[in-house]
């Protein structure tokens, strides 16, 4: 649930932002849509989310331009807008704040720059050249902590489970 719009300190950026991605499964979506997730059913799958609640944050994301919904190829795609990758810091941010408090066996997911192969820092800096790397120009993998399933992977969880770049989108042929 959104913070209530009689939010008693109106000059508070961080409750005004919150109400857009501080709702249950928003920043999941956006992180997803990080890594490639475009469609409907595929963040439905990957998130487990009610298609209802899906449904209401796409619609606000979109609304709020931190997404667009694409329907000009025939199906219909969301993709990150140039106001939904600058929230790209906040989600490397809390991925890291995760994977130190909450990932006994390493990170989940490596960020690495594309360029040269270099492990990225805390703070998205390439730990070979010392760029500070754009999400378009980190490949994300399985780290020492990632756990994967046993069960029969769907195309696009496969997709998800290789390196690959942020923002590439997931082409998973569908049969």
């Amino acid at each position: 649930m959104s913070l209530p719009s009689t939010y008693a300190d109106r000059n508070c950026s961080l409750a005004r932002a919150l109400e857009i991605v501080g709702e249950r499964w928003t920043l999941l979506i956006v992180r997803d849509a990080f890594y490639g997730v475009r469609r409907f059913g595929d963040f439905a799958t990957q998130l487990g989310i009610p298609r209802a609640v899906l449904t209401a944050r796409l619609k606000l994301l979109v609304r709020e331009g931190v997404l667009t919904r694409d329907d000009s190829a025939g199906t219909v795609e969301y993709v990150l807008t140039d106001k939904g990758v600058a929230l790209w810091p906040i989600v490397r941010s809390l991925i890291n704040w995760g994977d130190d408090f909450y990932s006994p066996a390493g990170v989940k997911r490596a960020l690495r720059h594309d360029a040269d192969g270099a492990l990225l820092d805390h703070e998205g800096r390439c730990e070979k050249c010392g760029e500070l790397v754009a999400a378009g120009d980190t490949r994300i993998e399985p780290g020492p902590g990632f756990k994967p399933t046993d069960a029969e992977l769907d195309p696009v969880s496969t997709a998800l489970n290789v390196p690959r770049r942020l923002l590439e989108p997931i082409s998973a042929s569908r049969g």
